[in-house]
């Protein structure tokens, strides 16, 4: 039966450009499973989109003399233009400044508010006297009271990822001047994270956890078992979506509470874009559907303690059947972190791999190959340029793509430009092909599961045995003797690259696409994407990247090649990278 898979993939702040430990940390494994899950026939909704209301982008925009919206806007040009390249293929990336979301996020409060999950508290929050304002949490860093990082941000600290207040840090200063702050009050709207946990949230953690990653599960359990504090969920800011309340109008809702209803409002402008008001709800209401978020393992509090216990809250929303109630995550399959050449990622002093700028260099598949080879499912992982080069050469190009080229090649040329017609198969023709065939189950299995390296692992495995059947037939020496055998041998070999092709699908889209019209098909394995403008009621319009798969002909099953078909000139699926490159990069990084 054909499921309904929501993937949910962080908002990043468009405040700087993405970088490969983004790219590998939520944006990819949730692009991996969404192809598999299209493929499967799965009903499948991606949706994320840019993180405009961060204080990251206000303090750019002060640093710029620019505004917000035109800091937040040029990066969210720049990440639609690069997931477009690296086929990240979201069904929806959309943004938190649009009338939809400022609506949808402001029903959230109301209805918390109605059921007597927010209340007023009056709280000490860092002023600046030099600027004769609040300062926002990540306006204000200072040392760690739990690890001593002396960079930790006034709303939690990157090291050891505990949540904090600005009011928690030793040595706190201005990030904008340096200055000291002083303490003073302000009235806010909390959540009662407390209550929550009882209403259920401590059970639904303890219940069905089972295919969740250790390092998230035990890392909410603990979060909660030490017992949740309320948090403020507004700000004094000015920009931002409005507290819907009068007398509230100088103070906005906190980004960390609407940023992540950002999953729930672009499934809502997703459905109204496509006309279907209301199909939204397959995902958000139907106990049978699956939604997965994929984070960093910064975000793990956020995803797996605050946000379920806002779903709790709100319990229903836009919906009038009382026994209806809002889907919970099925998974937060977070990552760890990526680390690039032994030290952290670092956007301030440029040690990074700019996704954009790798993209005009080096093809998107070699990218994504690596990115997943290395991704860092369940321990920090490093990007080397020299281990990027040696698996672009040794497995790309000489395992998957030698065997594509070696047999397409040969077949296109001696076979009249067809898929050569076959005798009675041997049984080691037989058992290439029921052995390719089974890894459709276990590779799938495994990317349903979020196991993403095993799954590329077992693909890349495949597409050795059937390199090690073509070199122990020999083709181009069976011709001389026996034409007949090695037409046989030539459509087991192409039947497995026809398989093959699909089981790379998820990892390798771009590349698979090309073999599937090498072999002569017609139509495409998955959909396109496309930037799209969107109008809104005020006016006003917004950017998004959308994606259209009602043409695509992909599914994830074993060949069904006939023989016969016309095959179309193959060329080489990949390029061999000259170690040179390592050397250039590391000049790049600064490095001697």
């Amino acid at each position: 039966m054909n499921e309904h898979v929501l993937i949910a993939i962080a908002w990043p702040y468009a405040s700087a450009k993405i970088h490969a430990g983004n790219v590998t940390g939520s944006h990819l494994p949730g692009d991996i499973c969404a192809r598999y899950h299209r493929l499967n026939g799965d009903h499948v909704l991606m949706v994320s989109g840019s993180d405009s209301h961060g204080t990251p982008i206000t303090v750019r925009a002060e640093q710029e003399g620019q505004s917000p919206r035109e800091v937040f806007e040029r990066f969210h040009h720049g990440f639609l233009d690069m997931f477009q390249r690296l086929g990240i293929s979201y069904d929806l990336f959309t943004h938190t400044d649009t009338e939809n979301h400022h609506r949808v996020a402001q029903d959230f409060f109301r209805i918390l508010l109605e059921k007597e999950y927010l209340f007023r508290k009056t709280q000490e929050q860092m002023y600046s006297e030099a600027q004769d304002r609040f300062l926002p949490d990540r306006y204000v860093e200072g040392t760690c009271p739990e690890c001593g990082y002396e960079e930790a941000r006034g709303d939690q600290c990157d090291r050891c990822n505990s949540l904090l207040d600005p009011q928690d840090l030793i040595n706190p200063r201005s990030k904008l001047d340096g200055s000291t702050p002083v303490v003073r009050k302000t009235e806010h709207y909390f959540l009662n994270l407390p209550a929550l946990a009882d209403e259920g949230l401590a059970e639904w953690l303890d219940t069905g956890k089972q295919h969740w990653r250790a390092n998230v599960i035990n890392f909410a359990r603990n979060y909660v078992g030490e017992g949740l504090k309320s948090r403020p969920i507004t700000r004094d800011l000015s920009w931002g979506i409005p507290v819907p309340l009068p007398g509230w109008e100088e103070k906005c809702l906190y980004v960390w509470f609407e940023a992540v209803i950002g999953y729930f409002s672009a499934s809502v402008e997703w459905a109204h874009n496509q006309g279907r008001d209301r199909a939204w709800k397959d995902w958000w209401y139907d106990p049978r559907a699956k939604t997965k978020y994929f984070i960093g393992k910064d975000n793990i509090p956020f995803h797996a303690v605050i946000w379920p216990a806002e779903l709790l809250g709100v319990e229903r929303i836009y919906e009038d059947d009382r026994a209806k109630t809002l889907n919970l995550p099925y998974d937060v399959p977070a990552t760890e972190f990526m680390n690039l050449e032994g030290r952290k990622f670092s956007g301030s002093r440029n040690w990074a791999v700019w996704m954009d700028e790798a993209l005009d260099r080096y093809d998107p598949d070699p990218l994504r190959y690596y990115l997943t080879a290395a991704m860092p499912e369940t321990r920090d992982t490093d990007w080397r340029w020299e281990d990027f080069v040696r698996r672009n050469n040794d497995e790309l190009v000489a395992t998957w793509g030698n065997l594509v080229n070696r047999a397409m090649t040969f077949a296109y040329k001696r076979f009249d430009e067809q898929v050569p017609q076959p005798s009675q198969l041997d049984e080691v023709d037989a058992a290439l092909l029921e052995q390719i065939e089974q890894g459709f189950e276990t590779v799938g299995q495994s990317i349903a599961d979020c196991h993403f390296r095993a799954a590329l692992g077992e693909t890349m495995a495949l597409a050795r045995e059937a390199n090690r059947y073509l070199e122990e037939k020999g083709p181009w020496f069976q011709i001389k003797e026996d034409r007949q055998a090695a037409a046989t041998t030539l459509f087991v070999a192409l039947k497995a690259i026809d398989s093959l092709k699909t089981l790379f699908a998820p990892f390798l889209p771009f590349s698979s696409e090309r073999v599937h019209h090498f072999l002569g098909y017609e139509g495409t394995l998955f959909g396109t994407s496309t930037q799209e403008t969107f109008d809104e009621e005020n006016g006003d319009d917004h950017l998004a990247l959308c994606y259209d798969g009602s043409q695509a002909v992909g599914r994830w099953a074993p060949s069904e090649l006939p023989p016969g078909q016309t095959m179309r000139q193959p060329e080489p699926l990949f390029e061999k990278l000259d170690e040179e490159i390592i050397e250039e990069e590391h000049e790049r990084l600064g490095l001697d």
